[in-house]
């Protein structure tokens, strides 16, 4: 488990800056940038790394109606993100938490409110199922300042970007900008801090298996 490091050039902003990145990576890495100046940093000197190989590679022929396609695509983007702010006002539920969220993050949260709305885990623990565009889980954790997810591990890699507050678990405490990696063979139990409620955005690749009490009666709905 780490936090990420700072003003490095990682595969994970080259894969974004070429375009490449897994949708709900790209949801994380652009939320963290508008938390942590030295990721935009980061960012930038991929995107410019990367603008100088396209720049050396040979040009590729567009496919008939290619342009009128992707003017499509930009004209949806702009209709999703107004339907998503409407949908996101009517909800009503802890709204300027979520408004507070920063771009791109906050667009998401506010369609999956209006959609589908936040799932009780617990006291004091809400998750939201977001809508990347990707096959890997991702949610939004809501923690009140003092709440405990269930001691768990994970079935595959959990990235958790923490977006507002902060958590502490037995390894560690992180703030705004920090993201927190667990495999397989990490179990921890996270607690949001004191002062203020915790936003956290978790991307994985299988679901959380809890331990205990929860992991008996999980196994016995069979749920994940």
């Amino acid at each position: 488990m780490s936090a990420s490091p700072p003003n490095t050039f990682s595969e994970l902003y080259a894969a974004y800056a070429a375009g490449c990145l897994d949708p709900a990576f790209t949801l994380m890495v652009e939320t963290q940038s508008v938390l942590r100046p030295e990721i935009r940093d980061a960012v930038a000197l991929s995107e410019v790394i990367s603008g100088s190989i396209l720049e050396t590679a040979p040009a590729a022929r567009l496919t008939e109606g290619a342009l009128d396609r992707a003017l499509a695509a930009i004209d949806a983007l702009d209709a999703d993100e107004v339907s998503s702010v409407r949908a996101g006002r009517a909800a009503g539920e802890a709204m300027e938490e979520i408004l507070a969220l920063p771009e791109p993050l906050r667009a998401a949260a506010l369609e999956a409110v209006g959609k589908t709305g936040w799932q009780a885990m617990g006291r004091g623990l809400k998750r939201l199922n977001l809508n990347a565009g990707s096959k890997l889980e991702t949610e939004l954790y809501r923690i009140s300042p003092g709440a405990k997810i269930p001691r768990h591990t994970h079935a595959g890699s959990e990235y958790t970007l923490v977006v507002a507050g902060g958590f502490s678990d037995e390894r560690g405490s992180y703030g705004p900008g920090d993201v927190v990696i667990n495999g397989a063979d990490d179990y921890h139990q996270p607690v949001g801090d004191e002062g203020e409620v915790c936003y956290a955005l978790a991307v994985r690749d299988g679901g959380l298996h809890f331990t205990g009490m929860m992991g008996f009666i999980q196994r016995l709905l069979g749920a994940r």
